[in-house]
């Protein structure tokens, strides 16, 4: 699923502690942030986390879940991100 619509972003400005870590991303449509993609810190098998913003997309299903890979996490925020 081609997700190119989509970047991924180190969230500079938009964290309000000021503080992420190096597996932390904001996820750009446009320039816009619309969601997250983080590594959570718990050794699962789905170790990434993304998610929409819920204030803004609630009405898109799923807003959020967990994935093996950044890239898997990408997908699925991408696969979410094109329901209507």
């Amino acid at each position: 699923m081609e997700n190119d619509y989509l970047t991924l972003k180190r969230p500079l400005a938009s964290r309000p502690s000021g503080e992420w870590s190096d597996d932390d991303f904001d996820v750009l449509a446009d320039g816009e942030v619309v969601g997250r993609i983080f590594k959570t810190g718990v050794f699962v098998a789905e170790p990434w986390m993304w998610t929409l913003d819920i204030g803004r997309f609630a009405h898109r299903s799923p807003t959020h879940g967990y994935a093996a890979t950044r890239d898997s996490a990408m997908a699925a925020v991408a696969k979410s991100w094109q329901r209507e």
